[in-house]
């Protein structure tokens, strides 16, 4: 599978693939179905980050900003009595995608790692913003939420502090963002990143605005970030300013190195993987990142494209010998 072909047995596969996702809450113990429920917030907020660095070849370390202020919007929101949740899941994309396209206007400017450079540092502000203003954010101690919005549908009304509503909730949203970004790259403007990313000079030579190109997938990227962030703070009823520091940052980035940045859904991969390696060796020790350094280590020396980028690639080359 390439990033622009989906072959008949792929889909398949992915048709079985949702239907046992949706599926897992009505046999999984609770605990699993929390940490699932983890697991597919990161995979949409990690394959958002990959619009950047897997189509535009940007590596941005400042993404946990935009998911955090989707965050907070959605527990500012939320604070002050809306009860609309689809309402605030667009208020925190909007006002992620506010925040990146403004940031972005002053990164895309640069390349490679003064770009990375310049969005952690932007990063950082924001969890400095956050951190500081204690009467809007509450500071360290974040904004806790006592009550979460129910989910209300036609004729029904399903409270989200039902795991198994809640995981759900998060499955659809998050599948809903994984469309959107599958359709992006899969439209002329999906190529038109891919270009970016191989030759920006040839691409600006033939009268493409690269900038503008690049700044468009920087906010389209931050918004969906900011659609997570809201998210994670339905999931954990609060908000606080961890989730803009940029160690949060390094989670999409190391989720996508060891899925693999080149395949759509090698960071969903890579989120699924790194989420049950950190639960397998927190079982044993506390210093699960040691262990977790040391496995990333021959992934990238072994699995230059990733784990999932390099046994796709393998079968793609295999296939094609076989045509031959």
């Amino acid at each position: 599978m390439t990033n622009q072909t989906v072959y008949p047995k792929t889909a398949v596969f992915l048709i079985f693939l949702v239907g046992f996702l949706i599926s897992c809450p009505f046999f999984l113990p609770t605990y699993w179905t929390f940490i699932l429920g983890e697991i597919l917030i990161m995979v949409l907020f990690a394959m958002s980050f990959n619009l950047l660095l897997g189509y535009s070849g940007l590596l941005s370390f400042g993404q946990a900003g935009f998911f955090g202020v989707g965050s907070y919007t959605a527990a500012l929101l939320i604070l002050k009595g809306w009860q609309s949740l689809s309402l605030i899941m667009l208020a925190g994309i909007f006002s992620a995608a506010l925040a990146a396209a403004v940031i972005g206007y002053l990164c895309v400017r640069r390349d490679e790692i003064y770009f990375a450079m310049i969005t952690l540092g932007f990063g950082m502000m924001l969890f400095t913003i956050a951190h500081n203003w204690i009467e809007l954010t509450g500071g360290s101690d974040g904004l806790p939420l006592a009550v979460i919005p129910s989910l209300r549908l036609p004729g029904l009304e399903l409270s989200l502090f039902d795991p198994r509503n809640m995981y759900l909730f998060i499955l659809a949203v998050v599948l809903a963002g994984i469309f959107i970004l599958w359709r992006l790259v899969r439209s002329p403007f999906g190529l038109i990143l891919t270009a970016v990313r191989e030759n920006k000079e040839r691409l600006a030579f033939v009268g493409a605005d690269v900038r503008l190109v690049r700044l468009t997938a920087f906010t389209i990227a931050g918004g969906l970030a900011g659609l997570s962030g809201a998210l994670f703070c339905l999931f954990n009823s609060m908000a606080t300013p961890d989730f803009m520091h940029w160690s949060y940052s390094a989670k999409p980035v190391l989720m996508t190195i060891l899925g693999g940045s080149e395949i759509f859904l090698g960071p969903a991969f890579g989120a699924a993987v790194f989420f049950l390696l950190e639960q397998a060796i927190t079982t044993m020790t506390d210093n699960w990142m040691i262990f977790l350094g040391g496995i990333l280590i021959p992934v990238v020396i072994f699995f230059p494209r990733g784990i999932l980028g390099t046994i796709v690639k393998y079968f793609d080359r295999r296939r094609e010998a076989g045509r031959q």
